[in-house]
C-alpha cells in the first residue's frame, strides 16, 4: 500500500526531507546544511549541485527510518527558497556553477534604472508588485550584463525546487506561485506578460511553461530512481515556493484568513481575491487560487533578541524574559517602544530608528520587556488596515515561527488586533503543505480543503483580552503620532 508522502524542502540553510503519513504526522525527518557563498558584500549564492547532493542524502536517510518505506511512497513533492535563479542549457546542465539567491542585493542598480523609467503604478498594474532586488527578472538583467555567456547558453531559468524537479524527472517547469513573484507574470492572466518581458528585455526562451503546484510533472527518471532507491513510476508534483507551501501547510487557506510568521522579522499575510495595490505590499499567487498580500517588517524577534543582549548580556533565556514581561500590566504603564532597530524595508524612507518613549522612574525591567513585545505589535497594527485592501480584518490569524512559542506575545497580538490567533501543532508547514498537495494528487483527498482539515491540527485559540484591547486602542493613536513625529529626526541622526 502506497501510504507515505515524500516531501523535500530546498531551504536557504539546508535541505530537508520527510516522510509524512496520510494523517499529516511526520514519521521521519532529516536535514543537511549547505554553504552560502558571499563573494562580495551584499552578494549571496549557492551551488545547485549541493542541493541535489543533500536531496539524495536526506531522502536516503528518511527512507531508511521507516519500515518498507521505499515501496510505500505514493508521491514526491518539493518546495523551496524562492527567487533563486538557476540557469540550465538544452541538456539540463547548469550554465553557471552558482545561483543568485533571494537575499542577494547586487541587482539594486538594475532595479533603480527600471524604476526610473517605469512608474510604480504601472509596475503594480502589470505584476501586482513593485521592482525589488529579490525578483528573478532583475537577477537575469544583472546576469545579461555581467555574465552574458551563461545567459547565451541557457535554455531555461529555474527556481531552486525546479532544479531538484529537473534532476528527479528530467522535466523543466515553473509554478504559478514562483512566477507571481518573478516580476514577469501578468497577475490577471497568470501567464508570462509580453509587456514586462519587453520592458525588462528578458529573453522569452528562458521562461518555462507555468504550471499549477498540484499538477503531476512526471515520474522519476531511471537514474534518479536508482540513486534514491525508489520505483520510477512514482509521480513527482510541480510543487511551489516554500512560503506559499507553508501557508497551505499551516492551514492558511480561503479568504478571511491571515498569517503571522515572526522570526527575526515579521511577515504578515492576508488572503483575498485580488492583489492589494500598494508599493508597501507584495502579492503572491497562492496554491488555492487566491492572492496572498504580505508585508515584511524588520521588527520582530530581532527586537526581543536585542533586549536580551542589551539588558542581560544573553544571560537569560527567552522563557525567563517572557516571565519578567508578564509582571507588567498591559500597556507597560504608558511606555512606548518603536522597534525599528534596523530601519524599515517597506517604508517611504528606510532609516527609521528605535526608541522608548514615556520612561519614568516608576518603570522597571518588566515594563521595558513588555513594551518591546507591544511595540512590535503596534508596528504591525499600523500596517494591517492597508494590507486588508478594504476587505476588513481577517477572521483569525495563524501564527508560526519562533514568535509563536510565546504565549504572552500571542495574547498581546490578539488583543492588539482584536483577532483570535491559532498555532498549528506541526511547525514544519512547508513539509505538511507538500503532503497536502500529494494527498489530493494521489486521490487520497478530494480537494485541498478536505486534505487541510485532515492533516493540519491547531492548539486552542488565543482570544483577545477585552481590557488589553481597550488599553491598546487608546495607545494606538499616540504610537502612530510618535512614529510620524520621529521621522523628522532620522536624516539628522544619519548626519551625526
Amino acid at each position: 500500500m502506497r501510504d507515505l508522502y515524500l516531501a523535500i524542502d530546498v531551504g536557504t540553510g539546508g535541505i530537508r526531507a520527510a516522510l509524512v503519513a496520510r494523517d499529516g504526522k511526520i514519521l521521519a525527518y532529516d536535514h543537511r546544511e549547505h554553504e552560502q557563498i558571499v563573494r562580495r558584500y551584499g552578494w549571496s549564492e549557492q551551488r545547485p549541485a549541493d542541493w541535489w547532493r543533500g536531496t539524495v542524502e536526506t531522502v536516503g536517510s528518511v527512507l531508511g527510518r521507516v519500515a518498507r518505506a521505499s515501496s510505500r511512497v505514493a508521491a514526491i513533492c518539493c518546495c523551496g527558497q524562492m527567487h533563486g535563479t538557476v540557469l540550465v542549457d538544452g541538456d539540463g546542465e547548469l550554465t553557471s556553477e552558482t545561483a543568485i539567491l533571494w537575499n542577494d542585493k547586487r541587482t539594486q542598480p538594475e532595479v533603480d534604472a527600471f524604476a526610473a523609467h517605469v512608474p510604480a503604478a504601472r509596475s503594480l498594474e502589470l505584476s501586482g508588485n513593485v521592482p525589488s532586488p529579490a525578483w528573478p527578472a532583475f537577477k537575469l538583467l544583472w546576469l545579461m550584463q555581467h555574465e552574458a555567456s551563461s545567459i547565451d547558453r541557457a535554455r531555461a531559468v529555474l527556481m531552486p525546487k525546479d532544479w531538484i524537479n529537473l534532476r528527479l524527472t528530467g522535466r523543466i517547469s515553473q509554478d504559478v506561485t514562483e512566477a507571481s513573484l518573478s516580476f514577469l507574470m501578468d497577475w490577471r492572466s497568470r501567464a508570462w506578460s509580453d509587456e514586462l518581458i519587453g520592458l525588462t528585455g528578458i529573453p522569452r526562451r528562458l521562461l518555462p511553461g507555468i504550471r499549477e503546484p498540484g499538477a503531476v510533472l512526471a515520474g522519476l527518471t531511471a537514474e534518479a530512481a536508482r540513486l534514491l532507491g525508489l520505483d520510477a513510476d512514482i509521480p513527482v508534483l510541480v510543487g511551489a515556493g516554500d512560503f506559499p507551501m507553508a501557508l497551505l501547510g499551516s492551514g492558511v487557506t480561503g479568504k478571511g484568513l491571515g498569517s503571522d510568521v515572526t522570526g527575526t522579522s515579521t511577515i504578515i499575510t492576508l488572503l483575498g481575491d485580488e492583489p492589494v495595490m500598494s508599493p508597501e505590499v507584495s502579492n503572491l499567487a497562492t496554491i488555492d487560487g487566491l492572492w496572498g498580500s504580505f508585508t515584511l517588517l524588520d521588527a520582530g524577534g530581532d527586537a526581543v533578541r536585542w533586549a536580551r543582549r542589551a539588558f542581560h548580556r544573553n544571560g537569560l533565556g527567552y522563557a525567563e524574559i517572557s516571565a519578567i514581561a508578564e509582571e507588567a500590566a498591559a500597556g507597560s504603564d504608558a511606555l512606548f517602544f518603536l522597534p525599528y532597530l534596523c530601519g524599515e524595508r517597506f517604508a517611504e524612507k528606510p532609516n527609521s530608528r528605535a526608541q522608548f518613549f514615556g520612561l519614568t522612574s516608576a518603570h522597571g525591567l518588566a515594563e521595558l520587556h513588555r513594551s518591546v513585545l507591544e511595540g512590535v505589535a503596534f508596528s504591525v497594527r499600523m500596517k494591517l488596515d492597508g494590507l486588508a485592501g478594504g476587505g476588513g480584518r481577517p477572521q483569525r490569524i495563524v501564527a508560526s515561527g519562533g514568535g509563536a512559542q510565546s504565549g504572552l506575545w500571542l495574547k498581546i497580538k490578539a488583543s492588539m488586533y482584536d483577532i483570535p490567533f491559532i498555532v498549528p501543532e506541526e511547525p514544519e508547514g512547508g513539509i505538511i503543505g507538500a503532503a497536502i498537495l500529494m494527498a489530493v494528487a494521489s486521490g487520497d483527498a478530494p480537494d485541498l480543503a478536505s486534505a487541510v482539515a485532515r492533516m493540519v491540527r491547531f492548539g486552542p485559540p488565543i482570544e483577545p483580552d477585552p481590557a488589553w484591547r481597550d488599553r491598546y486602542d487608546r495607545m494606538m493613536p499616540i504610537y502612530a503620532d510618535l512614529y510620524s513625529a520621529a521621522a523628522s529626526f532620522h536624516d539628522r541622526l544619519d548626519a551625526l
